[in-house]
C-alpha cells in the first residue's frame, strides 16, 4: 500500500462492507443507510486525511523516542562554536552526556519534542495527503517526481508554522544544561512552559517563539519535499514484482535511504536554523545581523565544516529515525483505515 488511498462515503462503505446497512433498491424513494454512534466515528476516523493526522502523530513519537540522544547530541554539536568545543566525537560525548547527567540527560528535551513532533509529524502527514489530493492531474493516478516535490514541501512549511515555538523551545532544553563552560548553570532548570515563558518576557514577545524561522523554513521545504519524493520512488525499488507493496524491512530501508538523502542536501540550513534559536541566549557569543551574515561568519571563524557540525550523529539516527517513522505510519494508517465499518461490527 503506497502513500496514496482514495477516501469513500459514508454510504459506501456501509453498503460494500454490511449487506445490513446496503440502501434498498428503490428509485422512488432512496434509503441512506443509518450508521450507528460506534459505526460513524469509526468510518470518520478511517477516512484518508484523519487516518494521515493520527498515524503521523503516531510516527513522530516512536521515531525522535528511538533516536532522543543522538538527537540531543546533534544539537550540541551544532550550536557549540569555536570557543566551544566541550562535546568531541558521537562515542565520547554520548558517554560524557552519561556521566555527567545519566540517563535523563540522554533524554533530555525528549518530552518537548514528542509535544512538537506529534502535531508537526500529524499535519506533515495529512497536509501532504490533503495537498497530493489538489496536486493529482485529472485522469492520472501517478502525481509524478515534480508534483511530489511540491507537496511535500508546502507539507514541510505547513507543519513547522503550525508549531515553531515549540521547536526553538526544545532546542533551549536541550543545552541549558550542556556543560559549555561558556553557559551559566541554574540550580533549577525551568520546564518547557517556564522556558516559553522566560524567551516570551526578555527576548521580544511573540516574536522571540519564532526567531530562526526563516531559514528553517528554507531547510524544511526541500528537505521534506526530497524526504517524501524520495521514499516513494525507493518504496517502489524495494517492491518485489507482482506484490503491491514492500516487507516491512523494505519500508525501513526506503526511509533510511530517503532521510539520508534529504538532511545530506538540506543540512546546512539545520546548522543555521539552530544558530538564530540560540542567538540570543547568553554565554555562546552569537550576535548573527541576518541569514548571509551568519553563513559569513560561520565560514570565516570554523571553515565550511561548521555548516555541517552535528552531521555525523544526524545520519546515524536517521535510518532508524525515518525509517521507524514511515514504517510506524504506514502501520497505523492502515489499521485505522482498516476499522471502517463492516457487517456485524456495531456497538
Amino acid at each position: 500500500m503506497s502513500l496514496d488511498r482514495k477516501p469513500q462515503s459514508p454510504a459506501d462503505a456501509a453498503s460494500k462492507q454490511s449487506p445490513s446497512l446496503a440502501p434498498k433498491a428503490n428509485p422512488q424513494s432512496p434509503v441512506i443507510p443509518v450508521l450507528t454512534p460506534l459505526q460513524t466515528l469509526r468510518y470518520h476516523v478511517s477516512q484518508p486525511v484523519t487516518a494521515s493526522f493520527i498515524a503521523g502523530g503516531v510516527a513522530g513519537a516512536v521515531s525522535r523516542t528511538v533516536v532522543s540522544p543522538l538527537e540531543r547530541l546533534k544539537i550540541l554539536f551544532q550550536v557549540q562554536g569555536p570557543t566551544n568545543q566541550t562535546y568531541n566525537g558521537v562515542g565520547p560525548a554520548l558517554m560524557k552526556m552519561w556521566r555527567e547527567e545519566g540517563f535523563k540527560g540522554l533524554m533530555r528535551g525528549n518530552g518537548t519534542n514528542c509535544i512538537r513532533i506529534v502535531p508537526y509529524s500529524a499535519v506533515q502527514f495529512s497536509s501532504y495527503t490533503i495537498y497530493k489530493k489538489y496536486l493529482l492531474p485529472e485522469g492520472s493516478n501517478d502525481l509524478g517526481t515534480l508534483r511530489r516535490l511540491s507537496a511535500g514541501a508546502m507539507a514541510g512549511v505547513t507543519s513547522v508554522v503550525a508549531t515553531y515555538p515549540l521547536d526553538i523551545v526544545r532546542t533551549r532544553l536541550s543545552i541549558q544544561s550542556a556543560s559549555f563552560a561558556s553557559l551559566k548553570k541554574d540550580t533549577v532548570l525551568p520546564g518547557m512552559w517556564g522556558t516559553m515563558k522566560n524567551m516570551y518576557r526578555t527576548e521580544g514577545g511573540v516574536l522571540a517563539l519564532y526567531r530562526g524561522l526563516g531559514p528553517t523554513l528554507a531547510g524544511v521545504a526541500p528537505y521534506v519535499g526530497i524526504n517524501f519524493a524520495t521514499y516513494e520512488a525507493m518504496r517502489k525499488f524495494v517492491t518485489p514484482d507482482g506484490q503491491a507493496n514492500p516487507s516491512a524491512l523494505g519500508k525501513l530501508a526506503a526511509g533510511a535511504v530517503s532521510g539520508g538523502v534529504a538532511q545530506s542536501f538540506t543540512y546546512p540550513f539545520d546548522v543555521l536554523r539552530r544558530r538564530f534559536q540560540v542567538n540570543t541566549m547568553s554565554g555562546l557569543g552569537y550576535q548573527y545581523k541576518g541569514f548571509f551574515d551568519a553563513i559569513r561568519i560561520i565560514i570565516k571563524t570554523e571553515g565550511i565544516r561548521g555548516m555541517y557540525k552535528g552531521l555525523l550523529p544526524n545520519l546515524l539516527k536517521v535510518a532508524p529515525s525515518i525509517g521507524s517513522s514511515f514504517l510506524s505510519y504506514e502501520i497505523t494508517r492502515d489499521l485505522l483505515i482498516g476499522v471502517a465499518p463492516t457487517h456485524g461490527q456495531g456497538l
